[in-house]
């Protein structure tokens, strides 16, 4: 049975940058939960951050950027991060490979997580398309991510691995 690495915020895990959670209520992650095919993750919990932290935000790029050493993971105040959410992405790949995880559901809008949008680094709410960088490393690496708007296409890529 095929397995899939699921930001644990959306399973409703208290591991946000504020302390919340981003809690999904949508069957097929119930089923999904009911078959034992979850692996949970929080890339930046992962990587020894607390809860709650310091909101970040990909200055000046995206996940790739970051991935490529031409961009950092900042906070607010103005504190480096990049590490960190580096360490925590291959904490992630690392999953996808000891579980041969190929299809991820990810926070979207996350610095980390974000699979087709991330906020643009000035902290002002403005969103941007792009990747976290957990996301730009599990898509460099042949993984599938969706965002939790798109848990039905990712069950859909689940089923045809299946095939």
């Amino acid at each position: 049975m095929r397995k899939i690495l699921i930001s644990a915020c959306l399973l409703g895990k208290k591991v946000r940058y504020d302390g919340g959670s981003l809690a999904v209520a949508n069957q097929v992650v119930e089923q999904w939960r009911a078959d034992g095919r979850i692996v949970s993750v929080c890339p930046e919990v992962e990587a020894g951050m607390s809860i709650p932290r310091k909101p970040a935000e990909i200055s000046e790029g995206c996940g790739e950027s970051v991935l490529s050493g031409d961009a950092d993971v900042i906070e607010r105040d103005g504190g480096r991060v990049t590490h960190e959410f580096l360490t925590g992405a291959s904490i992630a790949l690392d999953l996808c490979h000891k579980f041969n995880i190929d299809v991820a559901v990810l926070a979207e809008f996350s610095p980390s997580c974000g699979s087709s949008a991330i906020y643009d680094g000035s902290f002002s709410g403005k969103k941007m398309p792009g990747m976290g960088v957990t996301a730009a490393l599990l898509r460099q690496h042949g993984v599938q991510v969706f965002s939790q708007h798109e848990i039905e296409e990712a069950n859909k890529a689940i089923q045809q691995q299946s095939e």
